[in-house]
């Protein structure tokens, strides 16, 4: 039986603290890969919170110990289930780069510790929970289940891997924003029914033994063992998958394995109202970290976001690089004024706050309403997107609301600035006609830099990306440079570039590179595309096909070309000299080596190492330098005056031996 229980202070991380509250089981026991911090922008926060303003008794296990199968019991069992989550991050991309280096620091983590939580985090917790408690029921959710919730590529280990529901022996798993389906689950649990008998909540991903059983219509997908033999089938089942993230358009679809073993993925939950989504965002969160964590210094990332608000989810962008679509859907939902403001009054009540709100917006800050009115009744376009390759003719272009809601943020007394920093659709802003947006954008928005995303410049590789066309950019670039002019600002604007994108040869990065220095900058990050779960342009990375039509497409795969194309955008680098040079004469573009004005590097000796950056990690132990294949070599400049003096010792030897 439920018992009521409403938020003071956090939620109980052990028995000791459970037992203070009266309390001789939990309900539901969150286990997390992020370190705990109560704040709307961590999911299990928002899930714990939903749960307990529910009614239900929550109990918290933050990073334990994956070795110690101990670290799991800490809350006792729970009488409903366990929630499984590796946190804010899919754990593999939070521990590696896209050159599947280790990283060494975790945002997410007291102190930014990078040994918090373990690779793959959903099936090791769901295994080390399995071990001690047998038939309790567990429940996957988070961005690394959600789009790993049927057969994919995992970049990783290079290989097509099972829906994680199976390698973790969980019960269920929730895709997607989970506030519908967990109420939904809890009660079902709550009620005396099975976990085996919960397949009908939207939203979830069951297992099931024999078709029979499903009530209703089903898409069948290819077989497990289809995908894995064949790269074509792979793309077909993956955007038969992406064109499914609808609501209302949305099939149930079944994905077979072997011995009469089925993964089966109900539709999508519905989007939460403006209410709901209000309700969400003003459940009583302590807004910080456990206090545990202040020896520590606290949990990084919390303070990205500590003074931001979140005012939409979803986004119709539709970036084949990004999972947003694949996770959240293309349905915008978001929050009226008056939650966001009474948010606000919150974060100036704080007292670190120092009168600057750091971000209003969400997957794209100016998104607050759907993309057009049809998709409220018959919902998002299964074979069309909203701005790409050009907007949709039904788009409704409108920056009104949003405006009206940053003119009232900007009132608030003791605010001094509000920043917009989650990213505008520049292209957005030019479909819309009336045009003040970027007015008020300039002049009250930026802090002297503008941080856009136009990714690429050749049309060739945009066209893949899902992106305009670089005319659209460079026409946005124009527009934003003259509002500064006329409003008397030196504001600028810094792009984010990616390297690597599939359909991009050394051509095209080079291209890249020419565009980089008539701009006369240098970016001080390189975004290096990354092949994650759940997004179109990893199924084109594996496939060598663009699943939306079936057409083959280059993909620099290899190490030495993914090195050089990130070297060519950040070419004044003396570091990456070498590098350079490789890729300027492996793409026949010689005539960019010299001392011209149109030149990228002056002519020179290329080195021996044909790596960017800084490549031996010397160890001063050992004296030796680590390159990045991991090969081992020794210190060339001492190691050749060491040999010059072995040979002329041999030779002096050699002498009096002979005398």
């Amino acid at each position: 039986m439920k018992t009521m229980q409403k938020g003071n202070g956090f939620l109980p991380v052990n028995i000791e603290e459970m037992r203070e509250r009266g309390w001789d089981q939990a309900d539901f026991v969150y286990v997390c890969g992020d370190a705990y911090v109560d704040h709307p922008s961590f999911g299990a926060a928002i899930i714990t919170r939903l749960l307990e303003d529910a009614g239900y008794r929550v109990a918290f296990i933050a990073q334990p110990d994956w070795n110690k199968e101990e670290s799991i019991a800490v809350c006792g069992e729970p009488r409903l289930a366990f929630i499984v989550s590796a946190g804010n991050m899919d754990s593999m991309v939070n521990h590696y780069t896209s050159f599947k280096k280790r990283r060494h620091q975790d945002a997410y983590t007291p102190g930014g510790g990078f040994l918090g939580r373990p690779n793959r985090a959903t099936i090791v917790y769901s295994n080390l929970i399995r071990k001690t408690y047998k038939k309790t029921p567990i429940l996957l959710g988070g961005i690394e289940a959600s789009l790993r919730r049927l057969a994919h590529y995992d970049y990783w280990s290079d290989k097509v891997k099972r829906s994680v529901l199976l390698d973790s022996g969980a019960d269920l798993l929730m895709y997607g924003m989970g506030e519908h389906s967990i109420l939904e689950i809890a009660q079902a649990l709550d009620s005396g029914l099975a976990i085996q008998d919960i397949t009908y909540v939207r939203g979830t991903v069951f297992k099931c033994r024999d078709l029979e059983e499903l009530s209703g219509e089903y898409e069948l997908l290819p077989s497990f063992d289809e995908i894995v033999r064949s790269k074509e089938a792979y793309a077909k089942s993956y955007y038969r998958q992406y064109v499914n993230t609808d609501a209302i358009t949305a099939k149930r679809l079944v994905e077979p394995y072997r011995k009469k073993e089925y993964i089966v993925q109900n539709p999508p939950s519905l989007p939460l109202t403006t209410e709901e989504m209000d309700h969400v965002y003003e459940l009583p969160y302590q807004r910080t970290w456990h206090p545990s964590y202040d020896k520590d210094g606290g949990v990084p990332a919390l303070k990205e976001v500590k003074f931001s608000l979140t005012s939409n989810r979803g986004c119709f962008g539709g970036c084949s690089f990004c999972a947003l679509t694949f996770h959240q859907g293309r349905r915008v939902q978001v929050r009226s004024h008056e939650s966001i403001l009474r948010e606000a009054r919150l974060l100036i009540k704080d007292p670190e706050f120092k009168g600057y709100i750091h971000d209003v917006g969400g997957p794209t800050a100016d998104f607050r309403h759907t993309a057009c009115k049809k998709q409220l009744k018959y919902g998002v376009c299964p074979d069309r997107q909203c701005l790409y390759p050009e907007p949709c003719p039904n788009l409704v272009a409108d920056h009104e609301d949003y405006l009206e809601l940053l003119r009232k943020l900007r009132a608030l007394p003791g605010v001094k600035k509000v920043f917009i920093r989650s990213g505008i659709r520049f292209d957005y802003v030019l479909a819309d006609k009336k045009n003040d947006f970027l007015e008020e954008l300039c002049k009250y928005h930026v802090s002297g830099q503008l941080k856009v995303a136009p990714e690429h410049i050749c049309d060739s590789v945009l066209r893949l990306m899902g992106k305009p066309s670089n005319a659209v950019y460079e026409q946005f670039k124009k527009d934003y440079e003259k509002t500064n002019r006329r409003l008397n600002k030196k504001q600028y604007m810094v792009p984010y570039l990616m390297s690597s994108h599939p359909g991009s040869h050394l051509k095209e990065a080079i291209a890249l590179a020419e565009y980089i220095r008539d701009l006369g900058y240098m970016p001080e990050q390189v975004q290096d595309f990354y092949p994650t779960p759940g997004t179109i342009s990893t199924c084109m990375f594996y496939t060598g096909l663009d699943p939306r039509t079936m057409k083959e497409v280059y993909v620099p795969v290899t190490l030495r070309e993914k090195q050089m194309q990130r070297a060519l955008i950040q070419y004044r680098n003396p570091d990456n000299y070498d590098m350079v040079k490789e890729a300027l004469i492996e793409g026949g573009r010689q005539d960019l080596i010299g001392f011209g004005d149109k030149c990228l590097i002056p002519p020179r000796k290329v080195g021996k190492h044909g790596f960017s950056g800084k490549m031996p990690e010397q160890s001063a132990k050992s004296g030796k330098e680590r390159t990045k294949t991991g090969d081992i070599r020794k210190k060339s400049g001492d190691n050749k005056i060491k040999k010059k003096k072995t040979i002329r010792n041999i030779h002096k030897k050699k002498r009096r031996q002979g005398a």
